[in-house]
């Protein structure tokens, strides 16, 4: 193992063994009224992913279209 005294920020650096092994503490279940709003909040989420997605599409589109429209200007059979 490396000693962390060689990089010189021992102080400001946690070791890899202490972050490894802090036990996670288990959450406990959420009611049903949490677990409405977190599925509220995860559409959310999905839905403004689902928005992005489609506008990168549509631009994508336009793009390839106006790429194919400059490419036949220029073989000039448009």
């Amino acid at each position: 193992m490396i000693s962390c005294h060689l990089f010189g920020w021992v102080k400001y650096s946690m070791r890899i063994c202490e972050l490894v092994l802090k036990p996670i503490k288990p959450k406990p279940p959420m009611t049903p009224a949490q677990a409405r709003i977190q599925g509220m909040k995860n559409n959310v989420e999905r839905s403004r992913q689902q928005l992005k997605t489609e506008r990168e599409r549509q631009h994508q589109q336009r793009e390839a279209e106006r790429r194919r429209k400059d490419a036949l200007k220029r073989s000039g059979t448009l």
